[in-house]
């Protein structure tokens, strides 16, 4: 046979071919042929090339992801945000469980209002008169009001102290010194009043809503929720009412934010050169000495806040509170300056979790 005869019959190799031969690897396995003059057979065994790449494709895609995320964590912006973030998310989760105590809070200041005798309240008497005119739940009056105001006011709270507190140490660092309890004062009562101005509607609401339960059962509102306390309030007495009693609320946040936040770090300092306790155990002792200063500095303030909040104006058009010092004048006059610190063991029980 000549030479063009067997190119002829020879086949040219298409590129399917040299793809699978390329993706397939010939193992020297070799059997017998019987059909054949050949005393062997080589048989071909494809690979799992194809698989393999597969999985390391996939193993990519799950780095990259990886890398992605790594990235998004640690943007500027993101940096930035997640004070913000994790602040208002752990305020909201303990908003969530000592609603029932705020409750209770709120109605003991409310309690005996203008007048100076007669049978003092308690926790547990309050508690069974909520339950006994009502329901349990309604303990929990006025939780949509109290989320968002945690979302608001404590987000912004925390988010504004560690900003503070990262420009402070910075500078701190390039003058070779380290950060004071005057420096963590300061950060704190600057976050705290910020923080209260924003979230005041939020707090007038939740107010309004927990003692609404003590009015006549013909003039209570029955707000249903956070939003249609504060569309209702704003359209009827106005937008400007969402900021009502915004002095004491600030000079309440201040005063929280200084117990709160600048003797944590201070105890916390303390505790940990001077005793030899655990983190876990430091870190809760620093908790429980910080919540004290916050309930004793703010109570005030807070009580202050509450009848302000919660005042409407009478039949002859005029409110019962012209201002903060007008209702703390009026209440030691008419009830006593110790009226000022009814219920303290339940703020702290109600601060203490923040802290």
């Amino acid at each position: 046979m000549s030479h063009s005869a067997l190119r002829k019959r020879q086949k040219r190799p298409t590129a399917r071919d040299q793809t699978s031969k390329a993706d397939l690897k010939e193992p020297s396995y070799l059997f017998p042929d019987e059909s054949s003059d050949s005393p062997i057979l080589r048989f071909s065994f494809p690979t799992m090339s194809s698989s393999r790449r597969a999985v390391e494709d996939s193993k990519a895609v799950a780095e990259n992801a990886k890398v992605t995320s790594s990235s998004i964590l640690h943007h500027p912006y993101t940096r930035v945000a997640l004070p913000f973030i994790n602040g208002g998310a752990a305020g909201m989760v303990a908003t969530t469980m000592i609603q029932p105590v705020d409750m209770i809070k709120v109605r003991l200041q409310l309690a005996g209002e203008g007048i100076s005798t007669g049978p003092r309240p308690t926790p547990l008497t309050i508690t069974r008169e909520i339950i006994a005119s009502g329901k349990a739940l309604d303990l929990y009056t006025g939780l949509s009001a109290g989320l968002l105001r945690q979302a608001v006011y404590t987000t912004a709270r925390l988010g504004f102290f560690d900003t503070f507190m990262g420009m402070l140490k910075t500078r701190a660092e390039l003058a070779g010194t380290t950060i004071g309890f005057k420096e963590r004062a300061a950060a704190g009562l600057s976050a705290g009043g910020l923080a209260a101005m924003i979230g005041n509607p939020a707090d007038l609401a939740l107010i309004r809503m927990q003692s609404d339960g003590l009015k006549p059962r013909d003039k209570r509102a029955n707000y249903k929720s956070v939003v249609d306390a504060l569309a209702r309030i704003s359209k009827s007495e106005g937008i400007y009412a969402l900021w009502a009693g915004c002095l004491p609320t600030v000079a309440r946040a201040m005063a929280l934010n200084f117990g709160q936040l600048a003797f944590f770090s201070e105890a916390k300092t303390q505790l940990k050169a001077r005793t030899q306790l655990s983190s876990h155990a430091t870190t809760l002792t620093a908790s429980a000495i910080a919540g004290f200063f916050a309930s004793f500095f703010s109570l005030p303030f807070d009580f202050v806040k509450t009848r302000l909040q919660k005042q409407s104006r009478g039949p002859d058009g005029k409110l019962p509170y012209a201002g903060m010092m007008d209702c703390a004048k009026k209440v030691v006059a008419q009830e006593g300056p110790l009226r000022f610190y009814r219920g303290f063991m339940t703020y702290y029980v109600r601060i203490a979790p923040h802290a």
